[in-house]
């Protein structure tokens, strides 16, 4: 596992004014040195953190040596957003950021290690709400943006969602597992639920398996995470929008000077194929290297973290 490095933002104001002396930026790099070989950024999801590698890495069989994104070749970066937990970190007043300061904060923070040009800017959900972020405050960062299972806005699907998550988060006698049991059913499908559990019951604990695993689930991020951070995050992922300073979506990315890949999931209930899709058709009017491809899945959003055959040939023609 590549050690969590440290660098230090200084003096960053907030789009909404607010001076901070200074915030923490966590990261891991692997693979080759930045000054010699393609640069690539990975942006984690909502409770995730800069692990994509190695034997605990959340994409370890997509990132590494000789895979699609073969470590021997690149480098590969990736940051923790600030306030995720990562050293116990946390921002006490997270709503004085959105996701706009968090792609300002990644950007200063390549500018610190040296990184001037990306071969690669991608994001798994929020991630890819962040890169989409990065894409739009720096038009020619990359050579390739790639948002999976993410969009550049927070849709009103997502804003109610999040919005009830804020609820359980201020509101339940168990926030964590509360908040993370709500989470599972958009991370999924009735049909993934089906095929895995088909109403069958643990015996044991007197409880469909379904409630079983929710509550395992709920549990386990309860034992890694950190209530603060995930209303942190919560509130980031309401965030998300290139469009907030006023500009369309369409002059946004006319600048963007980076090929466009967009990487939806058929069956993904949060962040839909339906409005990638909607993107494609927005930016192809303007833009000739905007390309849409679609992971075929039964198991909802959370697929780009468990279809990796898939990702990885997607990736293939990329890198």
């Amino acid at each position: 596992m590549a050690d969590v490095k440290t660098i230090s933002i200084n003096n960053f104001t907030t789009d909404s004014g607010v001076v901070y002396d200074n915030i923490d930026l966590h990261y891991q790099h692997f693979g080759q040195s930045s000054d010699h070989a393609p640069v690539v950024l990975i942006n984690h999801s909502l409770t995730g953190d800069s692990n994509v590698a190695g034997p605990q890495g959340w994409w370890n069989e997509i990132v590494g040596p000789n895979l699609t994104i073969d470590t021997h070749y690149y480098s590969v970066l990736a940051f923790n957003i600030p306030g995720n937990g990562v050293k116990n970190y946390v921002l006490d007043n997270y709503k004085d950021f959105h996701t706009g300061d968090i792609a300002e904060i990644f950007y200063q923070g390549l500018q610190i290690l040296g990184v001037q040009k990306l071969f690669a800017l991608i994001g798994g959900s929020i991630g890819g709400g962040i890169a989409w972020e990065m894409a739009a405050l720096y038009p020619h960062l990359s050579e390739n943006l790639i948002p999976v299972a993410a969009d550049w806005k927070a849709s009103d699907w997502i804003i109610a969602n999040t919005f009830l998550q804020k609820r359980l988060l201020e509101n339940s006698r168990e926030p964590l597992k509360d908040a993370r049991i709500h989470a599972m059913l958009t991370y999924r499908t009735p049909d993934s639920f089906t095929e895995r559990f088909g109403r069958t019951i643990n015996t044991e604990k007197k409880l469909f398996n379904v409630e079983s695993w929710l509550v395992h689930h709920g549990a386990k991020l309860e034992g890694r995470f950190l209530l603060q951070s995930y209303k942190t995050m919560n509130h980031f992922l309401a965030s998300i929008d290139i469009t907030r300073k006023g500009d369309s979506l369409e002059k946004i990315i006319q600048t963007i000077s980076s090929n466009i890949h967009l990487i939806a999931i058929d069956s993904d209930l949060f962040f839909t194929a339906a409005e990638d899709q909607k993107t494609l058709k927005r930016g192809k009017k303007i833009k000739e290297n905007i390309y849409y491809h679609q992971i075929e899945s039964i198991h909802g959003h959370d697929a780009f973290l468990i279809e990796n055959k898939t990702v990885s040939q997607i990736f293939g023609d990329i890198f």
